[in-house]
């Protein structure tokens, strides 16, 4: 896939399950405002990959909310294996206090094959935090006040969607047509 395809499946996941699903009731703003921003690393080893993070942390928290209030950092091929994944955005949390940006950005995961400590892989509820590739999020912690200040019970929204999923289903996540990334196909 090519860094287009790879942007474009990511959207496809914001707009059908992350927006559409009401999964994350923050994204939707920040979507429509255009100020997410999609870097897709072809790095070809993990050190390259982590100095990719560095440069997009220290972009991030230098830019203009206005402009990029969010980062979406995706590898569409190095990191097919969740438990390795898992390593690599616990190093990126650490990167966020080495940059000294602890209380200003942090770091959210997902991944195709994204499973819950105790859980069956084919939980639907792994689903919450399933995209079409290893991405790591970054985001503003202002941001993430804001919203959550807005937003009543915010601390319910991840049993919320847990429930969402489990009234879907795999057949209603399936029919949602969004890329899994697993096979590169929907």
């Amino acid at each position: 896939m090519n860094r287009d395809e790879v942007i474009a499946a990511t959207r496809q996941w914001l707009e059908k399950a992350v927006i559409g699903l009401n999964l994350c009731p923050f994204a939707k703003s920040v979507y429509v405002k255009t100020q997410v921003r999609f870097v897709v690393s072809d790095a070809k080893h993990t050190d390259a990959f982590l100095e990719e993070l560095d440069r997009e942390l220290d972009f991030l928290a230098a830019a203009d909310p206005q402009e990029v209030d969010t980062t979406l950092l995706i590898h569409p091929t190095l990191f097919s294996d969740f438990l390795d994944f898992n390593e690599i955005a616990g190093i990126a949390e650490e990167a966020v206090v080495e940059h000294e940006l602890e209380g200003i950005l942090q770091v959210a995961s997902f991944h195709p094959r994204f499973q819950f400590e105790d859980s069956a892989e084919d939980d639907i509820a792994n689903f919450t935090n399933r995209s079409p590739f290893p991405s790591l999020h970054l985001l503003r912690e202002e941001s993430i006040e804001r919203a959550v200040a807005a937003y009543p019970e915010a601390e319910s929204i991840y049993e919320r969607n847990i429930e969402t999923l489990q009234k879907l289903g795999h057949a209603g996540w399936k029919a949602l047509g969004v890329p899994d990334g697993q096979d590169g196909e929907k």
